[in-house]
């Protein structure tokens, strides 16, 4: 009965049930923490393998891919460690199904040199565990290894897949090498026989528009030979903000707002590029539209893992235990910053009001709370991991860059589309994201 409600997405009703069992084995609770990485809701699948272990029933090689998968979208290193760590003493290391979930996990925890080492331990990697590898150094921003990673891969015979491929246009993508990733384009068919997917078109299209180039994105558009999606015309919309180019984010719009007309970030990004030129007019008139179709922005929240406890923060969050002494932390790194030459970019933010007013709401953006949370009780010298829901603002990446370097520590931030780590000063995109 539980099987048969979870096939059908009704996990409310099997958990019910679950819960009215009188005896319940590993293959039950396995199933449970399932489900719940499956429709999405990972902190209830960590939850139910909590009490699993209270209860005493220990985990198999299922339960271990199903709790790993549910620790890389939390971003739970510490708990993720730790069944790494089971996995090992109960002899499931050459399980290439654990090893491929453990590098996914390890990847997506900002953890690139444990996800490494795991691929390194595996005797015969496969394409998952390849491509997963070649993905995450893309999205880490080490994306001349991630080609070389590739080159390794076909000298060892594997054969590449889709998803190898989007990770070979990621690393493109996010390094700006627009030769390489056209040339990684046409080989997928004339080298390997693989049809590009929607979501190939959708790495090009982002290659394109990162790059500057506007035009010809939206000439690649035009010759596609399947309907473009809202992630395509997202791309180009993104490109647009960069570069500032109102004309074509206009274009660009009108095609999502058929598409995908109640997603609120296509409209708060234009509302952005507008407010950036100063065109409060027209960037009041996306707000109204947005009113109009009850939408609201999204907020956007951080979270940083401490000592197993995760906290969350957004926006201009006053409700913290710890929030004054926050506050009075983050005023104290601000004159540092201001002393090496930091400037609020105020641009970034969309309400026409004064300059102080939107410096103190730039100030109070979600990951610079958790940054500084994260200052204040974590040991000297550990790496702070934030996770953030949105991508992180101009601002923001200016300051933490500035911090890391001003703190002597390194920060990992994991935003909605990449991994940022700033060390010293500096940040693995090299600013280009």
């Amino acid at each position: 009965m539980v099987t048969q409600l979870m096939k059908r997405g009704d996990v409310d009703s099997a958990y019910k049930i679950f819960e009215q069992m009188p005896e319940r084995n590993v293959r039950s609770w396995t199933a449970m923490i399932s489900a719940f990485v499956q429709c999405g809701k990972p902190k209830e699948a960590t939850y139910m393998f909590t009490k699993m272990e209270e209860e005493g029933v220990k985990a198999n090689e299922v339960t271990v891919v199903a709790v790993l998968a549910a620790c890389a979208d939390l971003g739970a290193l510490d708990l993720g460690t730790r069944i790494h760590e089971y996995s090992h003493k109960s002899g499931f290391q050459r399980n290439i199904h654990i090893c491929n979930t453990l590098i996914d996990m390890y990847i997506k925890c900002g953890c690139l040199k444990y996800a490494h080492e795991v691929f390194e331990s595996i005797k015969e990697p496969t394409v998952i565990s390849w491509s997963a590898m070649i993905q995450g150094l893309a999205i880490h921003g080490h994306a001349e290894q991630a080609l070389e990673f590739f080159s390794r891969m076909i000298q060892t015979g594997v054969k590449p897949n889709v998803v190898t491929f989007i990770g070979l246009l990621h690393a493109c993508s996010h390094l700006g090498l627009i030769n390489e990733g056209r040339a990684y384009f046409c080989s997928m068919t004339r080298d390997y026989g693989i049809p590009p997917t929607i979501e190939h078109y959708g790495c090009m299209a982002d290659l394109l528009s990162r790059a500057g180039l506007l035009e010809e994105a939206y000439e690649f558009i035009k010759k596609m030979p399947i309907q473009p999606n809202s992630a395509v015309w997202g791309a180009v919309l993104g490109g647009c903000k960069v570069h500032k180019n109102i004309e074509m984010a206009e274009v660009a719009i009108e095609h999502l707002l058929e598409l995908d007309p109640y997603n609120d970030g296509y409209y708060v990004v234009l509302a952005n590029i507008f407010a950036e030129a100063k065109k409060w007019e027209d960037a009041a008139r996306v707000r109204k539209l947005m009113t109009s179709r009850g939408l609201r922005k999204t907020l956007g929240c951080s979270w940083v893992n401490v000592n197993g406890v995760v906290h969350e923060f957004v926006a201009g969050d006053e409700s913290h235990p710890q929030s004054q002494q926050i506050f009075k932390t983050l005023d104290k790194l601000l004159v540092c910053m201001r002393l090496k030459g930091y400037v609020p970019n105020t641009a970034v933010v969309l309400l026409d009001m004064d300059e102080k007013k939107k410096e103190k709401l730039l100030f109070r953006h979600s990951e610079k709370l958790a940054l500084v949370f994260g200052l204040i009780n974590m040991k000297p010298g550990e790496t702070i991991r934030i996770f953030k829901s949105l991508r992180v603002c101009e601002d923001c990446h200016t300051a933490l860059k500035l911090i890391s370097g001003i703190v002597s520590r390194e920060i990992i931030v994991r935003d909605r589309n990449r991994f940022h780590c700033f060390k010293n000063g500096s940040c693995s995109c090299r600013d280009y994201w």
